[in-house]
């Protein structure tokens, strides 16, 4: 009986793409600098793996992600030859990431799933920049678990296996709910339950990942709405 269900946040949870290209069209604006911000804001993101598997590696030990954002954010910046840029106002955009919009089913799905199941993050995201996202977009945890309590980052197994041990619950007690397969497969080979929920434009309408489920995932929503439907809260 699953007691727990985990949630994977960024793409999942949160519209990640549109809030930063937002975040970063409001900065041009008020710097007098025109960009394409969407494909900005995909270059920031595509530096979140390989930032991560640095650490996931053991070449560097193990920092928040706030630190990982802050230093791509840098290179982004670079790599569209925006310069003098003060430090200050490079911490501040670093924290639109903070300040991601959920998608529109995902705080009242998640609060009906609260009505029957214990509610957690395990994201790469660390615990504060996850508190700010909740008081942001409503999003009702119980708690905040992932990378930060595990020091280190999903797939790896510690991630999905400290998040169960926090809430004292064997692996197979929770589900992890994520919008892409890879987390799910990582999560079920660590002995978890799976939900998929496709978010079709996370990437922008040309996205080609993640529009289906890639294997017999436990559950298989349209949005939380329809999970909380499917899990009978």
């Amino acid at each position: 009986m699953v007691q727990a269900l985990f949630f994977d946040v960024f793409g999942t949870v949160v519209d990640w793409r549109t809030s930063v290209a937002r975040e970063l069209a409001q900065f041009g604006a008020r710097h007098g600098i025109d960009r394409d911000w969407e494909a900005m804001a995909d270059h920031w993101r595509g530096l979140y793996q390989p930032a991560m598997e640095r650490i996931r590696s053991g070449s560097r030990g193990y920092v928040k992600l706030d630190t990982l954002h802050r230093e791509n954010l840098d290179s982004t910046l670079d790599t569209y030859g925006i310069g003098e840029v003060a430090e200050g106002v490079r911490d501040g955009l670093s924290r639109a990431w903070h300040r991601l919009d959920p998608w529109p089913d995902s705080a009242p799905g998640l609060t009906r799933l609260r009505t029957r199941y214990l509610l957690a993050p395990v994201s790469n995201g660390n615990i504060s920049l996850m508190v700010q996202l909740a008081r942001h977009g409503g999003l009702p945890w119980d708690t905040v678990l992932g990378s930060e309590i595990a020091q280190d980052y999903k797939p790896k197994p510690a991630v999905y296996l400290a998040s169960a041990a926090a809430l004292s619950l064997a692996p197979q007690d929770c589900m992890m709910v994520a919008a892409h397969n890879d987390d799910l497969f990582a999560a079920r080979a660590s002995g978890l339950k799976t939900g998929f929920v496709a978010r079709p434009v996370e990437h922008g309408a040309a996205q080609t990942t993640d529009l289906a489920p890639e294997s017999d995932w436990d559950v298989i929503a349209d949005d939380f709405l329809d999970l909380a439907e499917k899990l009978g809260a």
